[in-house]
């Protein structure tokens, strides 16, 4: 997308919100409804005026590679576009709940969540795609006053998309016999996040989707940037840091162009989580690559469609992204028989699933070897699962090893550092009982069980060496 902003057209964006700044700024008071912010008495037509002066009302067109778009005009209602790219975009698109306003909250964690630092490498992209224009300015005028610092750090971005560029909603395919408001309510969302990445598919390096009720976990961005060293050189398409819908997808910005034309293309034939897994599929990564603990969590109790009540949680969030295990690149081995495809890769990647053990007995082992000697400081692991709760480690230690042998499939000298209980183990301070790398971690059963053996996860954590 090619978007040229002139320093006079962005200083009077700026001026613009200070104007109206001063118009909101005798009205304190919180409302939890964006159709209850007062602007002062100003008639709608002077409400656009302030949202979008003379200059601030953008036509973002793409010549590149963006035709498949129709060129689209998006309104710029708040903030000013970056010379430079950031690291990471965070984008979600957000309309008028029948019940609940979840927006703020959103935005406010995550820029609470969010070192100084990290803030210089963000930008959060709004996409106001309510079909009542009245509301989109509304909320604009609320997220404004709200959020004014980060907007005109130009941390905040609100747009717009007009509804003239929006295929057809009506006469859709219902397919999968969805009754024919949830069709057009999929298909539009659809549209909305095509539109959506499309305007930030220059922003940044990076691209994160969530959704407009979302909590996030504190240096979130930090470990995306750890995660994606943990990729480097693989060729991924799609890394989530949620099991939850479109929540904590993350993807190269370099690929959001196709992936606009691709919901585009598909808008009214299935929901976007499901096009988004085709489109993953598409771009030949088989397997779903999510990064645990979760980073993001759903808070809303109202969903976006027909305001319906959605406890959706998940389980596996964590509200200290700094926390994230480190896992060096290792090879693995075991002396237990596998089931099927549930190999010992699963339990120590992000890569989805578990290992599956067959018939594990007194001295079957699970060797994780290190490619380069590590200074390790903790260990989790975790064994069974919620669908086969019985196949978990009766019995079993935790080792440390050193002396890798010639064929790097173990070490010769190991030290047990800890025993597992109930079929999990965490250990901390462990360079303080064996200062100096170790090269090998290893699952050493003790006793003999007739259950078959799930390991869940394996999380290490390393620090560099002195």
């Amino acid at each position: 997308m090619r978007c040229s902003l002139k320093r006079s057209l962005m200083a009077a964006l700026a001026a613009s919100f200070l104007l109206l700044l001063l118009l909101l700024h005798g009205d304190s008071r919180q409302e939890e409804d964006p159709l209850e912010v007062e602007l002062k008495c100003l008639v709608p037509d002077r409400v656009l005026q302030v949202l979008q002066p003379a200059g601030a009302q953008r036509i973002l067109q793409d010549t590149d590679d963006l035709s498949a778009l129709h060129n689209v005009s998006y309104h710029l209602l708040a903030g000013s576009l970056s010379p430079h790219k950031k690291f990471l975009a965070v984008g979600l698109a957000s309309v008028r709940r029948p019940r609940g306003y979840y927006l703020p909250a959103t935005l406010q964690s995550l820029f609470k969540q969010s070192t100084e630092e990290e803030l210089q490498e963000l930008v959060v992209v709004v996409h106001l795609a309510d079909t009542d224009p009245m509301w989109n300015m509304r909320v604009a005028a609320d997220i404004a006053r709200k959020f004014a610092h980060h907007i005109l750090l130009g941390r905040l971005l609100l747009i717009h998309a007009p509804h003239e560029f929006y295929p057809t909603l009506e006469g859709l395919k219902r397919n999968y016999n969805d009754p024919e408001e949830r069709v057009r309510f999929r298909s539009k969302q659809n549209v909305d996040y095509a539109f959506l990445f499309a305007f930030a598919a220059n922003l940044s390096s990076y691209y994160l989707m969530i959704e407009d009720d979302v909590w996030s976990a504190k240096s979130f961005l930090t470990a995306i940037r750890k995660a994606l060293a943990s990729q480097e050189g693989s060729s991924w398409a799609t890394l989530e840091f949620s099991k939850l819908g479109y929540i904590g997808k993350l993807y190269r910005s370099s690929d959001l162009p196709r992936l606009a034309r691709f919901l585009l293309l598909f808008y009214q034939e299935m929901p976007c989580d499901w096009l988004l897994v085709h489109f993953r599929l598409l771009l030949t990564q088989k397997d779903v690559i999510r990064f645990k603990p979760s980073l993001f969590q759903h808070m809303g109790l109202y969903s976006s469609f027909q305001g319906t009540i959605n406890r959706l949680e998940d389980d596996e969030f964590q509200a200290d992204a700094l926390d994230l295990p480190d896992n060096p690149p290792a090879a693995l081995f075991t002396s237990m028989s596998v089931f099927e495809n549930y190999e010992p890769l699963k339990a120590y990647s992000k890569a989805e699933g578990y290992f599956w053990g067959k018939d594990p007995a007194a001295g079957s082992v699970f060797s994780i070897v290190f490619q380069q000697p590590a200074h390790v400081t903790r260990v989790r692991v975790r064994t069974g699962s919620e669908e086969r709760r019985g196949d978990f480690l009766r019995a079993g230690v935790l080792e440390l090893g050193r002396q890798r042998r010639a064929d790097g499939r173990d070490c010769s000298a190991y030290t047990t550092v800890g025993t597992f209980e109930k079929g999990t183990l965490e250990r901390r301070g462990l360079e303080r009982g064996l200062p100096g790398p170790v090269e090998c971690v290893r699952i050493r059963v003790t006793r003999d069980q007739s259950e078959w053996l799930i390991i869940q996860s394996i999380d290490i954590w390393t620090t560099a060496g002195s």
